[in-house]
């Protein structure tokens, strides 16, 4: 089962939403908010990331450790001149396999290490933590009628396993979209997000994706549709900003207020 976080973190009424104005500043909860209510309103099909946005998929089971496992089982197998020392170093393990997929690609052993970070992902499943206000978000959500996808880089599989553990599978499926072995096509490449707005017979003007990084902004945007960020601390919302983020909220609470008041309203 997959573990609850210990009680609330408290964000100020200053820190629930930013936006990428000229002056990068917070802006006052009320335009913020309003931001969001429009996002919102237009939104009937509503696209999230899965690592970040859902939960904190290596919460107990560090994604540095993984990648450190990568570069030793690439080493063990004497191609440690397969990546650079920036590469070695590199905490992301989704980053390793990326930079061993341009020089070796479509090859057994982008293969075989993806199916490796496949089963390091689905361990991780059992210790992630579910990223606060997610569930109750879905679960209202789905309830007022909108038709939800995941578009991830990781597994489906993975994502599948997690969103059972949680009673969310219904919300979901059958539109779980993840990495395939065609590894060009992950995020910011909108392979999975165009699979995801097809099958659901989706609008442009009428979705909505949810992430964590410049690369779900970049698929987003290629796909033509409207952006939410979402950043549990503020390096990453600087991330966001600079990559263009116009709206980036550090809790997911004020969607589901918004939301909550809509159902009131309708």
């Amino acid at each position: 089962m997959v573990r609850r976080p210990l009680g609330n973190h408290h964000h100020g009424p200053d820190t629930l939403l930013v936006t990428s104005d000229a002056t990068k500043q917070t802006v006052p909860v009320a335009e913020a908010t309003e931001s969001l209510r429009e996002l919102i309103k237009r939104a009937r099909f509503v696209l999230f990331d899965f690592d970040g946005p859902i939960c904190r998929l290596f919460a107990g089971h560090s994604a540095e450790r993984v990648a450190v496992e990568q570069v030793r089982w690439l080493e063990e197998r004497g191609l440690h001149g397969l990546l650079t020392e920036e590469e070695r170093a590199e905490p992301d393990p989704h980053a390793v396999l990326r930079a061993v997929d341009r020089r070796r690609p479509g090859s057994d052993l982008v293969v075989e290490l993806e199916e490796r970070l496949t089963q390091q992902e689905l361990t991780a499943v059992a210790s992630a933590w579910p990223t606060q206000y997610a569930d109750p978000l879905i679960r209202t959500w789905y309830a007022v009628g909108a038709h939800l996808a995941v578009t991830t880089n990781n597994s489906p599989a993975v994502a599948s396993r997690y969103l059972a553990t949680r009673g969310l599978t219904t919300c979901f499926a059958p539109h779980i979209y993840g990495r395939t072995q065609d590894l060009h096509l992950l995020k910011p490449h909108p392979y999975c997000v165009q699979r995801a707005l097809g099958a659901l017979g989706a609008t442009p003007e009428a979705s909505l994706m949810i992430g964590d990084t410049p690369s779900d902004f970049g698929a987003a945007t290629a796909a033509g549709i409207a952006f939410l960020g979402y950043a549990r601390n503020e390096r990453t919302a600087k991330v966001l900003r600079e990559a263009g983020a116009e709206v980036v909220v550090s809790s997911l609470e004020p969607l589901l207020g918004v939301l909550r008041e809509r159902g009131e309203s309708d």
